[in-house]
């Protein structure tokens, strides 16, 4: 792993820090496990939604509201649960 990529995951797992514990374990086991060999595209949808707000992105894991398009598959990796 490059030094830009080490800092690139260890800047993420900050943002993973989120104020729900469920959400620290859901989006930081997505940047352990699979983050690295996203495709580009998948990996910008993780970006943007750490920029979402904590309620917002438990909801679109729980199925609570709509998941827009963009991030529907994202969010079936992040929770293991096909959306639909």
């Amino acid at each position: 792993m490059t030094d830009s990529a080490r800092a690139q995951r260890d800047r993420l797992r900050w943002r993973c820090r989120r104020g729900m514990k469920e959400l620290d374990v859901l989006l930081s086991r997505y940047v352990e496990e699979r983050f690295d060999s996203a495709p580009p595209a998948e990996r910008a949808a993780f970006e943007a939604l750490l920029e979402d707000q904590d309620p917002q992105i438990y909801a679109y894991c729980l199925r609570i509201s709509p998941i827009p398009a963009h991030l529907a598959a994202l969010i079936e990796r992040i929770t293991g649960r096909p959306s639909g």
